[in-house]
């Protein structure tokens, strides 16, 4: 008979494999020939894609929403429990170093979610609707299928079921639940209250479609990030002198074993570079597809612009989001303190350990932003396993997958989710592998628009 708890060790053997060393290294070199082929471009255009981003201007071009509420939506579904949760989980298994190698994992990630848009936008179609629809399962069958049309369907058709299902775990279960043990270890609000207010928030947005998640997202996502990087800003002014040794920490141990240092165990190199390139994918999804679903719908005329804008996402996400994390973790020395159980800290709990030791009462900005970012998760998520529904179905049938997200928002309140959250693990490692080889089929492609692009810009400035 197959218990879930032997039904949770094959899936644990099955995601030893699926973000694995080889899983890992095809996301890192499929970044890294992407960055090499734009010669750097992601690096270099950073500031112009901030430009880009903030234009007031109304956009040319056809689709759902402005650019900037396409990388809210994105944003929205990225930055979550990873920024918080996952950045303190890379550091307690696998040392200060895991940071390195979340940062370099995350500067080739921006290429990858730069091509990711870039085809988004380049084979998106038009539904029965008149909206605007695309992501991975589009430009899988739409651009590869121009040159292998049975490998372009089967890729497109995987991607879309395994994101359909991926989405109730990762986008729905582990965030309300999250969410719902959050706010009742803080607050004492019971889970069924918890999942029964956010299942009638959920509703009320999600049926509004692309345009009403955009622009809750749109005000949500920036005021929440302000107010999480102000707060662990402050954190950072206060430890101002423990920076240099933070800094030292993180390159040092990540090419030196992490010593056994206070409630903290120790970690190889191995260890730094499995858990910070894991975690670092986790948190910004560079290299899943799964933004590009969000960006597909943006109101632009050119792919290599929303792409520009994409990329910006990797960046904000983990290079500033997760920097701050990190560095409020190893400042205020919460990273070698143990538990109750004298075990080293980890999760949500080592960083608002972080916040609390440093800021009293700290710990509740943790607690309202893992909140808020949980919620807003869901938001971008339900966008996107109903994007994979309707490539899989039909669009009329878009209640039907509303209906069951909003139900599953009020169950998962309420039950634990580890199962879960190792299936979501399986399904989104799954629908990354379809994605990466997409991308680098169509990496030429990308190429050829984006110099297009920018000899065209070039051009203009000269005639002017």
């Amino acid at each position: 008979m197959i218990t879930l708890d032997r039904l949770n060790i094959v899936i644990d053997t099955i995601n030893g494999f699926v973000w694995g060393p080889p899983m890992l290294g095809m996301l890192g070199v499929t970044g890294l020939l992407l960055t090499l082929g734009l010669v750097f471009m992601p690096w270099r255009k950073i500031g112009y894609g901030f430009r880009l981003l903030f234009d007031r201007s109304d956009p040319a071009g056809e689709g759902e929403v402005k650019p900037f509420n396409a990388l809210m939506t994105a944003l929205s579904a990225t930055v979550g429990t990873g920024n918080i949760a996952g950045v303190a989980t890379a550091i307690a298994l696998g040392g200060p170093g895991a940071i390195f190698y979340m940062w370099l994992i995350a500067l080739f990630g921006m290429a990858t979610k730069y091509a990711e848009a870039v085809c988004a936008v380049r084979f998106r179609e038009v539904d029965k609707s008149g909206k605007y629809v695309g992501g991975p399962m589009y430009y899988l069958r739409n651009g590869v299928g121009e040159f292998a049309p049975g490998l372009g369907k089967w890729l497109g058709l995987a991607f879309a079921v395994f994101g359909a299902v991926a989405a109730f775990g990762i986008g729905n279960a582990v965030q309300v639940n999250s969410m719902a043990a959050v706010l009742g270890d803080s607050f004492s609000v019971p889970t069924w209250v918890t999942g029964s207010v956010v299942a009638v928030l959920v509703g009320l947005v999600v049926i509004g479609g692309i345009r009403r998640i955009g622009e809750v997202a749109g005000r949500l996502v920036p005021a929440m990030v302000v107010l999480y990087v102000i707060g662990a800003l402050i954190i950072i002014l206060i430890n101002i002198v423990e920076i240099p040794a933070a800094f030292g920490l993180i390159f040092t141990h990540a090419f030196t074993p992490s010593a056994a240092m206070g409630g903290f165990a120790g970690a190889a190199v191995a260890a730094a570079v499995r858990f910070g390139v894991a975690r670092g994918v986790f948190s910004n999804e560079s290299g899943l597809g799964s933004a590009a679903i969000a960006h597909a719908a943006a109101r632009t005329n050119s792919p290599v612009r929303q792409g520009i804008i994409a990329m910006l996402g990797t960046f904000i996400d983990t290079l500033v989001v997760c920097t701050m994390t990190a560095l409020v973790i190893l400042t205020s020395g919460a990273w070698t303190m143990t538990g109750a159980d004298g075990a080293g800290l980890t999760g949500a709990v080592l960083t608002a350990t972080g916040f609390q030791t440093t800021l009293p009462g700290g710990q509740y900005i943790v607690t309202i932003a893992l909140a808020v970012f949980a919620f807003t998760t869901i938001l971008g998520w339900s966008y996107y396993g109903e994007r994979c529904w309707q490539y899989l179905f039909h669009e009329k049938s878009l209640w039907v997958y509303r209906g069951f997200w909003v139900l599953a928002v009020l169950t998962f309140a309420n039950v634990k989710v580890e199962l879960v959250w190792n299936l979501s693990d399986t399904l989104n490692g799954l629908m990354a592998i379809p994605n990466l080889v997409g991308l680098l089929l169509l990496a030429p492609m990308v190429f050829k628009v984006t110099n297009d692009y920018f000899d065209a810009e070039s051009q203009d400035r000269t005639d002017e």
